[in-house]
């Protein structure tokens, strides 16, 4: 009974040992209960629906579990949590890009035929622009929109993305600067 108590305070490397030595569900739980709102998050950035992101959530916890045993402790376990869910959802993008596009069009053609024929209020203006840049970033390439929303919806900083990626500060920085770019071009073709 005394481990189910401390069970609540163990660090997360612990806990993942313990559920990695034991296949423990119940423990497994635990830690499913201190991670669902931050994946569910970042799947939510992914998905941009809540069915659709809670379906994503669900994967990423399935997935986890098999996976669970890959966890080496060369970082926080948060890291490569948060490194592992940007990865199942970029490979979900990566998928489901073509429906996803096609489905964007539609409702992109609507919005511009709206456009035509009602006066637009500041508000509104403001909204269009950032369904603009909403669709820019569908278009551009899945690991260029991680790094991208990492920064700014994640506000990581640059020694934080590179430890999540495992790659080097400068690349973490080039590969922003190319990311801002198309991200920058593709808006303005839109």
């Amino acid at each position: 009974m005394s481990e189910s108590i401390n069970i609540k305070t163990i660090s997360d490397e612990e806990l993942v040992s313990k559920i990695v030595a034991t296949n423990n569900t119940h423990l497994f739980a635990v830690l499913y209960d201190r991670y669902i709102s931050v994946v569910y998050n970042k799947c939510y950035g992914f998905a941009k629906n809540k069915e659709e992101a809670q379906d994503l959530t669900h994967d990423v916890f399935v997935r986890l579990f098999v996976k669970l045993r890959t966890f080496k402790g060369k970082s926080k376990f948060s890291t490569w949590l948060y490194s592992f869910t940007y990865n199942f959802c970029v490979n979900y993008v990566q998928r489901d890009s073509y429906k996803k596009k096609e489905k964007k069009t539609v409702v992109t053609d609507q919005i511009k035929d709206d456009e035509e024929f009602e006066e637009i209020d500041d508000a509104a203006l403001f909204e269009l622009k950032s369904d603009k840049l909403a669709k820019a970033l569908s278009i551009i390439e899945p690991n260029d929109k991680m790094i991208l929303l990492m920064k700014y919806q994640d506000e990581l900083s640059i020694k934080d993305i590179s430890d999540v990626l495992e790659i080097g500060e400068s690349a973490v920085k080039m590969r922003l600067k190319r990311a801002k770019e198309k991200v920058v071009n593709v808006y303005n073709e839109l």
